[in-house]
């Protein structure tokens, strides 16, 4: 298997509710979504997917025994202040904030918000890993 993702699908439990804040986000949902049914969206090399949660269960052979899933996903940034600021964003379109902005053991800054659904996504600096001209990290070698 080749070491990289192509998509992740977000279990969610109404799927307009969940439409309606990452549009309020800036996000886009791609021509191919299908109303009602999924969302689809390109992220920069890879497709976001929001799906019915219990279909996305079923379809996985898993029990969705609801809760935290082990999963935060992550949005990097180049400077602090946008960390700030996509957090107030997620928190004005719907978001709960967990965790305000704060400097990292790592020499970074993060903060995280949970989306409707209850998927938290991290904002972080990381030196460590800078960005790309299309915002990829370029990990250290």
């Amino acid at each position: 298997m080749e070491q990289r993702v192509t998509l992740v699908t977000l279990g969610v439990s109404d799927l307009e509710r969940t439409m309606a804040f990452y549009t309020a986000l800036g996000w886009r949902a791609h021509p191919s979504s299908v109303a009602g049914e999924v969302a689809f969206f390109d992220v920069g090399g890879m497709v976001v997917a929001l799906w019915d949660r219990a279909k996305l269960a079923e379809d996985s052979g898993v029990s969705d025994a609801g809760g935290w899933g082990g999963v935060t996903l992550a949005h990097n940034v180049d400077h602090p202040a946008d960390v700030d600021a996509i957090l107030a964003e997620a928190e004005a379109a719907g978001a709960r904030l967990a965790r305000t902005g704060v400097n990292t053991p790592w020499g970074g800054y993060s903060g995280v918000f949970v989306d409707p659904d209850g998927h938290p996504w991290e904002v972080a600096v990381n030196p460590g890993w800078p960005l790309d001209d299309r915002g990829r990290p370029v990990l250290d070698e």
